[in-house]
Parts: structure tokens; C-alpha cells; sequence
């Protein structure tokens, strides 16, 4: 004979205690398992969502990043005319030569705390940058102006830093810069960066050379062979990605980062949760010698009772699972920022909770409640009939 389901859960409601406490301590675990994966999750998106795979970037080869690359006009000039480069209503090629340099701003100061630098990207753009990013909305003031001292910042970077609002004004490169725009990139990595027009920009910070070039294709398929018409030009010594795939290499480091830290952390504290499940499902097993035996004598072998007992203990971890998943899932409300590990630049992030974590999570907690039941639900199979209904 088998035992219902129910005898489980009765039993878990018996002992409400016990019950709340070890399903906390499984809830705690998964509660930093499921954050984690969040983080590194909200990271890859913020990254991955900054590019459109309908744009290539084009940089100096092996430099990584934007800030550690050189385009010389010339070159720039050469890319510029590759047949494969879309066209715009007006007939103008869809290219925005840009570069891209750090600086360091103040954050804002929050009560009586001393204010904090932090590395900030300034991105100089052709009037055609804005036009490749659709995602980029300005949603207060304007636009600069091409050839002026104007610059925008991104949602991230008005929140966080010190007169970096609308109106405000921030010195840089040698010169006064003024704030006359805000603008939301749909949570990706440009809403951590300030925009002004690149020639100016080149000017004040002394720089002869271009950072990247960007680039819409006529025909997504053509991506091959523009990236190869690139990369075996003997005058360039630059490579060509998709936008997509470059900003999703600038999360390799941290992401790794994270994910490594964070689940060494959870693994260790699912130790303590596997052992606090077990001793409370050997002090369950304990307090109903009686019971086994009875359930014993009345035909239900042993099987039914190691199964009844190990679902007790997965019913426990997936209630443990349930509440650490619902705390992880308030972690969407906050938005983080930390360093760039690729760009060395300030980033804003927030936590993003997917179907596959909540899979991912759920699964973990069993499979701790799984290694905590066992034991002790093939010690209350193997008890002796004779023997347990002795001790009741």
C-alpha cells in the first residue's frame, strides 16, 4: 500500500515550528542563490540590450574596449565606404564615428556621507550616433547641438552624480559643458554614459584619433562579409563585431566574477540548510516511532514509508524554495551600480528574475531537501516493526 500525499503535508503542518524554522533557513540559501543568478542575469542584459544586432562596432584590433582603441581617420574614412553600410532616407550612410573617453565625477552626496569619485564614460557621437540607437529616448530638455559645448546624460548618471542634472553643468577636457538633455536607454549600459558631438569633444580632450566607429548593415546576413572585408584590409588593423556580441564580452569578467563568488557562497551556506533539514527530519522520525511501526503493522511497507518521509523533506525544501524566491524577487525593485571590470567605468544595474532562475532555484532547494531527507527517511524504512511499536 502506498501513503497519500496528505499524510505528508499534515505532518509538516503538525509540527509548525520546526517546520517554519528549517524552511527558513532552505529559504535564506535559496534566497542567495537566486540573487545571485539575478545579478549576473541583470548584467548580461544591461550589457547585451546596449547593441542592436542590426549594428556592427568596429575597433582597434585586440583592444577590448572602446577606451583602449585608436581608429586613425583614414581608416575610418575607409570603413566609412563599404558598400554594405545602410542608408537613410536622406541618402546619408548610417555611421556615427565616435570616441569615447573616462573621467571622474562626484557622486551625489547622501546625507552627512563625504562624497565619492567614480569613473564616468563620455561619449562623443556624429549626428548619426542617436539615429543607430533607437532604444536611446531623450524624455527631459533636448538634444545637443553639433559643434557646441552641450552635452546629455544618461538616467543612470543624473540620479547618481553630482551636477549632472538638466541645466547643470560639469568641467572637463577644459571646459564648461552644460546639461541640456536627459535621456532613458531602456535600462542598457548607455544610460550609465554622458553624450556630446565628438568633434568637440576630440578637441577638448586632445585627441587626433577616433575611439570606434559604428555602423548599421543594409542586409543583417552581409555581417560576414563586411567583418572580413575588415579584417583583411592590410591598410586597417581593426575587427569588426556585432554590437550584440561587443558589449556582451564587456560583462565576461565581472559576470564571471559574480557567478563564482556567489555560488561558492551558496553552496556553502546549503551545507548548514542540508544539515538543519536533516536533524529536523531525524527528530521527525524520532518522535514517531509508534507511528512507523503502527503503519507498518497495518501492511505498508517499507518503501511507502521511505517515500512518504523523503516527500515530507521535498515538500519542506520547495516551501523553503517558494519563500527565498519571493525575497529575491523584491531585489527588482533596487538598482545597483559597480565597475566595469572591461571599461573601468561606473555601471548601473538591476537585479532581472527569468523563468529559467525560478526553474534553477526550485530545483536547488530540492535538491538539498532531497540530500537532507534521505537518511533519515531510510532510517525510519528500515526500522524494525517489533521493535518501533515497543517504543511507542
Amino acid at each position: 500500500m502506498r501513503l497519500p500525499i496528505a499524510y505528508s503535508l499534515r505532518n509538516l503542518w503538525t509540527r509548525k515550528l520546526t517546520t517554519a524554522l528549517t524552511a527558513g533557513g532552505l529559504a535564506l540559501v535559496v534566497f542567495v542563490f537566486a540573487a545571485v543568478l539575478m545579478l549576473d542575469e541583470g548584467l548580461r542584459r544591461t550589457l547585451v540590450e546596449t547593441g542592436s544586432p542590426e549594428n556592427v562596432v568596429v575597433t582597434r584590433r585586440a583592444s577590448g574596449t572602446e577606451v583602449q582603441s585608436a581608429m586613425e581617420r583614414a581608416q575610418a574614412a575607409i570603413v566609412e565606404s563599404l558598400p554594405q553600410i545602410a542608408l537613410g532616407a536622406d541618402g546619408e550612410r548610417q555611421v556615427s564615428k565616435e570616441t569615447v573617453v573616462l573621467i571622474s565625477l562626484n557622486k551625489r552626496q547622501v546625507g552627512a556621507a563625504p562624497q565619492k569619485p567614480s569613473n564616468v564614460v563620455i561619449r562623443g557621437v556624429s549626428p548619426m550616433g542617436l539615429a543607430l540607437r533607437p532604444q536611446i529616448q531623450v524624455v527631459n530638455g533636448r538634444l545637443f547641438r553639433p559643434g557646441s559645448n552641450e552635452i546629455v546624460a544618461g538616467r543612470a548618471i543624473a540620479e547618481r552624480f553630482a551636477n549632472a542634472g538638466l541645466g547643470e553643468s560639469l568641467r572637463f577636457g577644459g571646459r564648461e559643458w552644460v546639461i541640456v538633455g536627459l535621456f532613458d536607454a531602456n535600462k542598457s549600459g548607455f544610460d550609465s554614459e554622458i553624450w556630446g558631438d565628438v568633434d568637440q569633444l576630440m578637441q577638448a580632450f586632445r585627441r587626433p584619433v577616433y575611439s570606434a566607429l559604428v555602423f548599421r548593415l543594409s542586409d543583417s546576413a552581409a555581417f560576414d562579409a563586411v567583418k572580413g572585408a575588415i579584417e583583411s584590409d592590410q591598410r586597417l588593423t581593426l575587427e569588426a563585431k556585432r554590437e550584440t556580441q561587443f558589449y556582451a564580452d564587456q560583462s565576461q569578467a565581472l559576470s564571471t566574477f559574480i557567478r563564482i563568488l556567489g555560488l561558492s557562497l551558496s553552496v556553502i551556506f546549503s551545507i548548514g540548510a542540508v544539515i538543519g533539514a536533516m536533524i529536523t527530519m531525524y527528530a521527525a522520525v524520532s518522535n514517531r516511532t509508534g507511528e512507523i511501526g503502527t503503519l507498518r503493522a497495518l501492511g505498508f511497507r517499507k518503501g511507502s514509508v521511505l517515500a512518504a518521509f523523503l516527500l515530507e523533506s521535498l515538500f519542506l525544501s520547495l516551501l523553503g524554495g517558494a519563500i527565498g524566491l519571493g525575497l529575491a524577487s523584491t531585489m527588482q525593485l533596487l538598482t545597483i551600480s559597480t565597475m566595469n571590470w572591461q571599461s573601468f567605468s561606473e555601471l548601473a544595474f538591476s537585479f532581472t528574475l527569468t523563468p529559467g532562475i525560478v526553474g534553477k532555484s526550485l530545483a536547488f532547494a530540492l535538491a538539498m531537501g532531497l540530500v537532507g531527507g534521505v537518511l533519515p527517511a531510510a532510517r525510519a524504512a528500515r526500522m524494525n516493526i517489533v521493535d518501533a511499536l515497543r517504543a511507542a
